[in-house]
């Protein structure tokens, strides 16, 4: 049996269930009307793809679109709070992969649930396709994944006759420091981003989303250009003392050329409809000839 939410009396929760079954039974294969969506990624594919006006509930941590921010908050992957989740009568829930109680609960009170797990670039597209037709708007959200097809398919287009260039993307180290370094290893939609910009993805021979390399490794491997995308770690104010951090590694030759850059920029690390966007921003760091 699924754990009960913290706060959730067992009352409470039998009450909510069984309303909840009923408007479900009520609803049946229609499209739904009430949607929840715990995973920020696939609320900016619900509003890109205009399936926003069904959106009920969000998860603590979606800000975009703006329309959001008035949107009721219903936690998120680790702390999902299912009686609010169910106060809101949804029809439809989306929820991470890993989040097996809160999908049993759903099932008991009969409500669809979509489930999302993390996985490449070419997921990104085929989510927004499946949560388009899941939600009523099938022909809506191909034609947003078409266009993010182009988009991608340009980007790729202006780089195509340029040098990848071998790059260290990190996404996560301590302040001020080399230590705890967490970079892009050989798959995940980032990896495929960084192809798509005309990089290669230092770590492209190791088959898992991030790796943790030590400063040895990183000064055998030499990358040419160190991009770290971090917009969570480093404050604006911040970047130039943070950029600095790798001079301590004067031979690398992404640091001996003054490549090293970071990006702050939320949606760089979104699986939604942003990552066209993200992939021309990238392109354009590694490659602004391209551009000129």
């Amino acid at each position: 049996m699924a754990a009960r939410p913290k706060g959730l009396t067992r009352l409470t929760l039998v009450v909510l269930l069984a309303l909840a079954a009923t408007g479900a039974a009520q609803q049946g294969a229609a499209a739904p009307k009430r949607i929840v969506s715990l995973v920020p990624a696939l609320t900016e594919m619900l509003f890109a793809f205009g399936a926003g006006p069904q959106v009920v509930g969000v998860s603590s941590y979606d800000d975009f679109p703006p329309e959001v921010k008035s949107l009721p908050r219903v936690g998120a992957l680790l702390d999902p709070d299912m009686e609010r989740i169910l106060s809101l009568r949804p029809d439809f829930v989306i929820t991470y992969g890993s989040q097996t109680d809160v999908q049993t609960q759903l099932a008991r009170a009969k409500i669809r649930a979509f489930s999302y797990r993390h996985a490449g670039l070419d997921s990104v597209l085929s989510t927004i396709r499946n949560l388009g037709t899941s939600v009523g708007r099938a022909r809506e959200s191909e034609r947003l994944a078409r266009d993010i097809q182009g988009r991608l398919d340009a980007t790729r287009a202006r780089v195509a006759k340029l040098r990848p260039l071998r790059t260290l993307l990190v996404f996560e180290r301590d302040p001020a420091s080399l230590r705890g370094v967490y970079a892009s290893g050989g798959y995940g939609f980032m990896h495929d981003i960084l192809g798509v910009a005309g990089g290669t993805d230092m770590f492209d021979d190791v088959s898992r989303e991030s790796v943790q390399p030590s400063v040895e490794t990183i000064l055998a491997r030499a990358p040419e250009v160190i991009l770290e995308v971090r917009p969570m770690g480093v404050a604006k104010a911040d970047i130039e003392k943070e950029r600095h951090a790798w001079d301590a590694l004067p031979s690398v030759p992404a640091v001996r050329n003054g490549r090293v850059y970071i990006a702050t920029d939320e949606y760089l690390v979104v699986p939604g409809p942003r990552v066209a966007q993200a992939a021309e921003a990238i392109a354009r760091i590694l490659h602004p000839e391209a551009f000129r």
